[in-house]
């Protein structure tokens, strides 16, 4: 039997992980998008949990590389999988289910094309994240701290690309339905900045 505190001791961990501090807000948005474009769908809900709120271990501060060429390379995946099964096992998380938690972990990004629902959820999820205005916010905090975002020219094209590239990925109906909003949220922010800023932007 799964330990009832399990979850509770996900959030108290990536509370104190999350480096920059506002990554945090990410895990506890994504699960919530997650649950509403699996309404109406079978998925466990323990898996897309701890898949939802442990799938970016990887990437934080403390976590990563420090050394700008190593993190330059580095996937946060392997690391972020190999802690996640660690950690949940000594939570008293289901050791059966970790497996699929790994699954999703691995499929959670754009590029991937997950079979199994929950981490075609996660996915859909975290596509709608880089989305409307919470995806602006989450772009532009990284720039000047992020080495590849030293301006605010150099972010743009990652708004430009999520509004092109990122809602034909989306896979399912709800999802589809939450990216309408965010996307001409995203558009509207684009144009107003072209507009605003011509090529002066910098």
């Amino acid at each position: 039997m799964p330990h009832p505190d399990w979850r509770q001791s996900v959030v108290d961990y990536i509370r104190t992980e999350a480096r920059p501090v506002e990554k945090f807000g990410h895990q506890p948005r994504l699960y919530a998008l997650a649950c509403r474009i699996g309404e109406g769908l079978n998925f466990d809900d323990d898996i897309l949990f701890a898949a939802a709120w442990m799938h970016d271990l990887g990437v934080f501060v403390g976590h990563r590389p420090d050394d700008p060429d190593q993190l330059a390379r580095w996937d946060h995946v392997p690391y972020t999988i190999a802690r996640t099964r660690e950690l949940l096992l000594s939570w008293g998380f289901p050791p059966a289910k970790l497996d699929a938690v790994a699954y999703a972990i691995a499929n959670h990004q754009p590029h991937n094309d997950p079979a199994e629902t929950e981490a075609i959820i996660l996915r859909d999820a975290d596509i709608l994240e880089q989305l409307g205005a919470v995806g602006a916010l989450r772009a532009i905090s990284k720039i000047g701290r992020d080495t590849r975002y030293p301006t605010f020219s150099s972010v743009l094209p990652v708004l430009e690309k999520a509004v092109d590239d990122l809602p034909p990925r989306l896979r399912l109906t709800n999802a589809r339905l939450l990216a309408t909003k965010r996307v001409k949220h995203l558009e509207s922010l684009i144009a107003a900045i072209h507009s605003e800023a011509g090529d002066l932007l910098h």
